[in-house]
């Protein structure tokens, strides 16, 4: 089945979807920063995803679906979750355990560069243009700018770890690619996020019952349960739902065109919320990310293209 975003710019409605999912992910900065003073990380990440498939397998009636149980189906999950949940979660926990969380802001930017890769090498439909590749080392270089040359630092340190995080990014790009199977199987967006967080959490109680030993944690305070609250019903299972609608129309490379907005947003959440100030690089940054989205999305250059320079817009050229 051929994918409409591989063959035509993103729609505004789908451009909206995405400024909103990266919204949705980068408030999750903000969730995490609260829930981490009072939970491990693996019972942060289990509690997320299990929130999030108890509140989606409940929606699903209420839209009136039902949950698919075809092997098919439940085994595509079980990829999906392992891909898009489990493997990069597990990577990114152990890889910022010595390496900044700015460094791996810059590292984790990369999936749309594996993405552009691997929906080349491994789709008929989303093939690399020229637009495609200057526009997301724009963005890649707009995400390295607004964080700050200092997060690169510690490049060259920690070498295991910075390389756990890359891979988390390569998994990401490989999920952005498997989960365009949910189109053809004929799975909504909402089962299809129901699915995958519901198996993320199958998987991930044993590592969590594991890892962290919850019964020997102290009760965390209720800004933490409110913050996990806003993890996995805003930033987990409203999110998801966004990211297999927009997967199902715009492709996988313009889907993880999210990584480049998730800085900006949380960048704008933190000042409006955490009386945080914009900086120069940060302004820059942003029109760095714009020009690169600009250059995926095509339409302004094609209109530059038609008109020559210097040409009369009144002279019908």
């Amino acid at each position: 089945m051929s994918n409409p975003g591989a063959t035509r710019p993103m729609s505004p409605h789908e451009w909206g979807m995405l400024l909103v999912l990266s919204i949705l992910w980068g408030g999750s900065f903000y969730f995490i920063g609260i829930a981490v003073k009072g939970l491990p990380p693996f019972t942060i990440v289990f509690l997320r995803v299990a929130m999030a498939a108890l509140i989606l397998q409940l929606a699903l009636p209420l839209a009136g679906l039902r949950f698919p149980l075809s092997r098919p189906v439940l085994v595509a999950f079980l990829g999906m979750g392992l891909l898009n949940n489990v493997i990069p979660f597990c990577l990114i926990v152990y890889g910022q355990k010595t390496i900044a969380s700015g460094l791996a802001s810059i590292l984790n930017a990369t999936t749309p560069l594996f993405a552009v890769l691997l929906t080349h090498l491994l789709t008929r439909e989303e093939k690399v243009t020229r637009n495609k590749l200057i526009g997301v080392m724009l963005g890649f270089c707009g995400v390295v700018v607004m964080i700050g040359g200092s997060a690169l630092t510690g490049l060259g340190d920690n070498v295991l770890a910075q390389l756990a995080v890359l891979a988390a990014a390569f998994v990401y790009g490989l999920a952005g690619v498997f989960g365009r199977r949910f189109k053809a199987l004929d799975v909504p967006p909402l089962a299809t996020a129901a699915g995958q967080v519901s198996a993320s959490s199958l998987i991930l109680l044993p590592i969590m019952l594991i890892v962290d030993r919850p019964w020997t944690l102290a009760a965390p305070g209720l800004d933490v349960w409110l913050a996990m609250l806003g993890l996995g019903v805003i930033s987990t299972a409203a999110a998801y739902v966004l990211f297999f609608r927009i997967l199902a129309t715009a492709g996988a490379t313009n889907l993880l065109l999210v990584t480049f907005l998730i800085p900006i947003t949380a960048i704008i959440l933190g000042t409006l919320r955490l009386g945080e100030s914009l900086e120069g690089k940060h302004y820059l940054g942003m029109a760095l990310i714009g020009a690169g989205l600009a250059a995926i999305d095509g339409r302004i250059l094609q209109c530059l293209r038609r008109r020559p320079i210097g040409a009369d817009p009144d002279a019908g050229v």
